[in-house]
């Protein structure tokens, strides 16, 4: 609320009647995606960069709060999706994140750069990232973690 108040949106403490809206207009997703056997293959070849954007301990194998089997996908890289955050959990500056994610992402293609989180939601963070970036839109798996543990593949734990 601080930083809403700081930033200039209008507040009141009067009672609110919204207006009834139709439906949003999108009707699917209108991003670039990564398919489970895109990442599959980009695991097995080690061609292509997956980010895996979960906390480090997730990433490391030592907690898992959500799914059945802690790890990550073998080849993936950690980058966890809080370091796009200042210490007032705003984004970074676009120039920061640029600097940031061309160090990551270094000569790799966006459309080579594959990023995931535990179930896909907490990854849309880090394109969120991306676009204030002005940077080149990487490829969502939507399945992330949470598909690639349940379906009998590889899992790697540690750094």
């Amino acid at each position: 609320m601080k930083a809403a108040v700081q930033a200039g949106f209008p507040t009141s403490s009067a009672f609110e009647n919204p207006l009834p809206l139709g439906p949003y207009p999108a009707t699917s997703w209108q991003l670039p995606l990564a398919s489970l056997a895109e990442v599959q293959q980009a695991s097995q070849t080690g061609e292509g960069l997956i980010m895996d954007v979960r906390d480090a301990n997730r990433f490391r194998g030592e907690t898992e709060p959500i799914d059945t089997v802690a790890g990550h996908i073998p080849g993936a890289m950690n980058v966890p999706l809080t370091n796009n955050l200042d210490a007032e959990g705003k984004f970074l500056p676009a120039e920061k994140l640029r600097e940031k994610y061309a160090g990551v992402i270094g000569q790799q293609p966006a459309g080579e750069v594959i990023v995931h989180c535990g179930s896909g939601v907490t990854a849309c963070h880090t394109l969120l990232a991306f676009a204030q970036a002005g940077l080149p839109m990487p490829r969502l798996y939507v399945g992330s973690w949470s598909e690639w543990s349940r379906n009998n593949l590889p899992i790697a734990t540690g750094a």
